[in-house]
């Protein structure tokens, strides 16, 4: 679940909070849930049980029509035997409940766990696809169709003018540290490869291969219990998103090894082929993917720019990993294409 450290509602307001539902109780304690980069979350006991109380905060998520539009997404996908947490609702039939100017919402709390693509077995890798796939194909039957936005791809003149920013910043940056010295490495590193690789730039995508996504499919925000997953959790990305491509970011952050970003290609092989038959994607559509979200690795710097421009340095300990799987990808596209499309 998503959280930042910060304190939560005054007891008075949260026992307020609590009495707008049937079966919440009454608060005994409250511990700040540490997980994640967006919202606020706490872990909540009452003398009704356990539950997770959300606050959202980020600003293209905290609007209560985009907060009831998740809802609503996620009650249609747990009515189809998926695995989507739902939030649950006041006597009022709500789950967005505002307080002091922000949206809350009450969730059952869920037992589990998370787990790395280094744990899964291939038949588990399976498993993630084929539930990934489940929920796409379910997006489609709860969601109103979707529009078919206009999904550009980074443009590499931009993308040195980002480069030559960020290396300012980097060598700027005092005291020098190991990690700005990797930063510099990388940086240099990615204006070389996008220099010899500029020719190919994928086209932009729009049409039918976009359809309703998760958003933010990755290990954090999804719950084992056991050898199954339990909870599909943060739907705060739900958006309409080429779908074929969020598969391929999810593999690429549950199945990378994080030492050398190398993709672990035996796991991903059995993991495609399930969402692919689950989804309803074919080969042709699963290739583009991968090719455009390649292109993006090479194109993306985010947790630069939140560590030199934004001064927070909760991304740095993804970085290693992540700038070496760009590389490690372009050295190795064919066989990583194989292993999605076989």
């Amino acid at each position: 679940m998503t959280s930042t450290a910060t304190e939560p509602p005054a007891r008075a307001s949260l026992t307020a909070l609590l009495h707008r539902y049937e079966d919440a109780g009454t608060p005994l304690s409250c511990e700040v849930v540490p997980r994640g980069l967006l919202n606020r979350g706490w872990r909540i006991r009452t003398t009704r049980g356990e539950f997770f109380l959300k606050q959202y905060v980020a600003p293209d998520t905290a609007d209560p029509a985009v907060i009831a539009r998740q809802h609503r997404a996620t009650r249609g996908l747990a009515r189809l035997g998926l695995p989507a947490a739902p939030p649950l609702p006041d006597v009022c039939g709500r789950t967005v409940t505002l307080l002091g100017g922000d949206g809350y919402a009450l969730f059952p709390w869920i037992d589990g766990s998370h787990r790395e693509g280094t744990e899964l077995t291939t038949g588990q890798s399976g498993r993630l696809g084929r539930l990934l796939g489940l929920v796409h194909a379910g997006l489609v039957r709860v969601q109103p169709p979707p529009s078919a936005p206009l999904h550009p791809s980074a443009h590499p003149v931009r993308t040195h003018a980002q480069i030559d920013q960020l290396l300012a910043l980097v060598r700027g940056h005092r005291p020098y540290e190991p990690f700005d010295e990797l930063a510099e490495h990388r940086l240099l590193e990615r204006r070389d490869l996008l220099l010899r690789h500029a020719h190919r730039r994928p086209p932009d995508a729009q049409g039918p291969v976009s359809g309703w996504v998760h958003g933010d499919f990755h290990p954090l925000n999804l719950l084992y219990r056991g050898d199954e997953p339990a909870a599909i959790v943060d739907w705060d990305r739900l958006a309409v998103q080429p779908r074929a491509e969020e598969a391929v970011r999810a593999a690429a952050i549950f199945f990378v090894h994080p030492v050398d970003g190398r993709l672990d290609l035996r796991k991903i092989a059995p993991y495609a082929r399930a969402y692919r038959a689950a989804a309803g994607v074919g080969g042709d559509e699963i290739a583009a993917a991968v090719h455009r979200v390649w292109w993006e690795r090479l194109n993306d710097f985010w947790m630069l720019h939140w560590r030199y421009e934004r001064r927070d340095r909760r991304s740095d300990p993804l970085f290693p990993a992540a700038a070496a799987l760009a590389v490690w990808w372009t050295q190795e596209y064919d066989a990583v294409l194989d292993a999605f499309t076989a």
